[in-house]
């Protein structure tokens, strides 16, 4: 793991940022897909799709804060007003968490049903790597990145 702002901040601009960008559309096409052939399964995860959409542009507009605001303040030393948009990220952190949690429901944690054909299980292999993806991402924000800036603590 990285040990300073830059390095981190790197690796969370090319491991996450731009994996999210280009993964969460493919869920989501999956999902509208899954959904829309599966109508009448007692399984199919219906409003998978919408959860999709909602924390992708969440995540797009929490990204652009830290790439546009909240990265170049750290990489220029920081101020005393940095907690207020650590802060922020924080709670923008927590709600990615919920949508995690809503798409957990609604998939049943990942149960596949046992017909399912290879776009739902592609569609579960894509969101079990988003989860696992996102929570490291936060993790390494909050509790790494966010604490090599003085006098804040995770």
């Amino acid at each position: 793991m990285p040990e300073d702002v830059e390095d981190l901040i790197q690796l969370i601009l090319e491991r996450y940022h731009q994996v999210h960008r280009r993964e969460l559309p493919e869920l989501r096409a999956l999902a509208r897909r899954v959904e829309s052939v599966h109508a009448d399964h007692a399984a199919v995860p219906k409003g998978l799709a919408e959860v999709l959409a909602r924390l992708q542009s969440e995540l797009e507009s929490h990204m652009q804060k830290e790439e546009q605001i909240l990265f170049p303040l750290m990489l220029s030393g920081g101020s005393p007003m940095i907690v207020h948009p650590i802060a922020m990220m924080r709670h923008e952190h927590d709600e990615a968490g919920e949508d995690l949690k809503a798409v957990s429901k609604l998939t049943g944690d990942l149960t596949l049903p046992t017909e399912a054909c290879n776009t739902w299980r592609a569609l579960y292999a894509g969101l079990a790597k988003l989860a696992e993806d996102l929570t490291e991402h936060i993790h390494i924000e909050n509790n790494i990145l966010f604490s090599e800036i003085r006098g804040l603590t995770p």
